[in-house]
């Protein structure tokens, strides 16, 4: 039986020529993910390879909301608004484990960048792109029900607010269901492989070399075609190829940082103006509070962007100004993230005024580069390459069979509906404390996991006794390593379960014997 894990990784490798796919995907963000999985399910033989960790780009970088882009109605994005607006839906019935409903607060101040009927119009066209459902729509609020639903908020000049539903989701754990969802239905995904260049034939691509990041080994993989969507990454692999004239990206990164809620008790997550007439998010989340982002143009290393002194200076001027009692300092950052993001470039305009669509283009030689695009839009995106990949793989006799995403559920997200999900997470954690979890942990993987957390309890057999772990994050390595295909300790700590970013004391506490536990596991199961 296959399972999504390092050792079916080393038997994929090894037999990579063997096998003629009809696509290969370079990629394994939420965009190839994506993309691998509309095309194993429409009967296309898919492989995916990424050169990092799945989702260790951009998809686990991001402000962690699936939502529809409330400041694009200020750019007239119209139909992106209306486009990702509905998609959120899709994720959430698809997916409820990894996206929750999350009420957002936008107060409006005299002279603010919103006003009241502005903010009141603004909203009811969002709901109304969006294909809201009737009880989450927007409400308007006076200025005592504002502060009521959050006391920290400034009060100078505040006049009332907007309250209005976005989708809270866990991104690197959203492409990793997506990712497993897609190697259950049939597609090969290979993490820490890395595309070193290209096959042809009669100057068309007809393969990638890929080489194992661990070995060194270089394999060959041929196929039909070719989809370039590496985000930040795109150009580099342009470039291996041959140079697209009339296209540029521009990359921009944006900073979160992550501060106890103990020093920010945030009750409520807010979207508010900045001085700069921007548009920054504070949310609360498992006892923090983290706010984001920053928009600034971004040369350096696209795997590992720094988080600079002024970046923390930013964040922590946006709060001053919006929470100015708390006293909140840089010394109060306790972790953050910071990603790039690939835009397509347009003269004259500044990070933030940069339109967030998606394209798409084909070289000459036939590779299919994506580029753009948002988090919430990772599926539609993905249903209009695989079209394109359709109708060009029916030239050449390859058939398939129309998109069915729209309503395919993802690992851990088989439920009838959200629901369902919610009466789920009492019983199972019930059912879950019965092995000898605590009812927190319990309720955790129940939670997390969704319908997985059985497979996550049966790890319980292969539980190695010589070191000093609890059971729940022994039960989470070997699941790690066995269903999630994690291979380091950071896969676990900062992918697969966020604890680097949300709990980095936990992480300080176990790093060491998780690491050390890590290795020995999986010596034992590629012996």
């Amino acid at each position: 039986m296959r399972t999504f894990s390092f050792i079916e990784r080393k038997r994929l490798l090894k037999r990579l020529g063997e096998k003629h796919y009809d696509v290969i995907i370079i990629g394994g963000g939420i965009t190839g993910t994506g993309i691998a999985l509309d095309c194993v399910t429409r009967g296309l033989k898919t492989l995916l390879v990424e050169m990092q960790d799945f989702a260790a780009g951009t998809s686990s970088r991001s402000t962690k909301l699936v939502h529809g882009g409330l400041r694009y109605l200020k750019q007239f994005e119209i139909n992106m608004v209306a486009e990702v607006g509905k998609e959120r839906a899709i994720v959430y019935e698809n997916a409820p484990h990894v996206t929750h409903p999350e009420w957002m607060l936008l107060p409006i101040y005299k002279k603010g960048t919103f006003g009241k009927l502005s903010t009141s119009a603004g909203l009811r066209v969002y709901d109304f792109l969006a294909g809201v459902k009737k009880n989450e729509k927007r409400q308007m609020l006076s200025r005592e029900e504002t502060l009521a639903k959050e006391p920290l908020l400034k009060k100078d000049g505040l006049i009332g607010g907007g309250y209005y539903v976005e989708y809270r989701t866990d991104d690197a754990r959203l492409t990793i269901e997506v990712a497993k969802k897609a190697f259950e239905k049939g597609a090969d995904l290979l993490n820490y492989t890395k595309a070193e260049g290209f096959l042809y034939e009669g100057g068309k691509i007809s393969g990638v070399k890929v080489r194992d990041v661990f070995t060194d080994k270089l394999y060959e993989a041929t196929c039909q075609k070719v989809v370039n969507a590496t985000g930040p990454w795109v150009e580099k692999i342009i470039e291996k190829d041959k140079k697209i004239k009339g296209k540029g990206l521009i990359h921009t990164k944006g900073v979160h940082i992550v501060i106890d809620s103990e020093r920010f008790p945030l009750k409520q997550a807010v979207y508010f103006d900045t001085p700069d007439g921007r548009m920054v998010f504070a949310i609360p989340r498992d006892g923090k509070t983290y706010v984001g982002t920053t928009d600034t143009f971004f040369e350096g290393d696209l795997s590992n962007p720094p988080i600079l002194e002024e970046d923390k200076e930013y964040l922590i001027s946006c709060i001053q100004y919006m929470f100015p009692d708390l006293g909140i300092n840089i010394d109060d950052i306790e972790s953050g993230w910071s990603g790039v993001r690939p835009l397509i470039q347009e003269e004259g305009k500044g990070p933030s005024e940069i339109s967030r669509k998606d394209e798409i283009w084909v070289s000459e030689s036939g590779l299919i580069t994506i580029a753009g695009g948002k988090l919430t839009g990772y599926r539609k995106m993905a249903e209009t390459v695989t079209d394109m990949l359709a109708k060009l793989l029916d030239e050449d006799g390859i058939k398939s069979s129309p998109c069915i995403t729209r309503k395919l559920r993802l690992s851990g997200g088989e439920f009838e509906s959200p629901k369902e999900y919610e009466l789920f997470i009492g019983r199972k954690s019930k059912e879950l404390q019965e092995i000898g979890l605590c009812e927190e942990d319990a309720r955790r993987i129940a939670a997390v996991y969704g319908t997985n957390a059985d497979i996550v309890a049966s790890m319980e057999s292969l539980l190695l006794p010589d070191v000093e772990l609890p059971l729940t994050i022994k039960l989470l390595v070997h699941y790690s390593i066995m269903h999630e295909m994690a291979i380091t300790p950071e896969d676990l700590f900062i992918r697969r379960t966020g604890a680097s970013l949300f709990n980095v004391n936990w992480v300080r506490k176990w790093e060491e014997p998780v690491t050390l536990y890590m290795k020995k596991c999986i010596d034992i199961i590629t012996e």
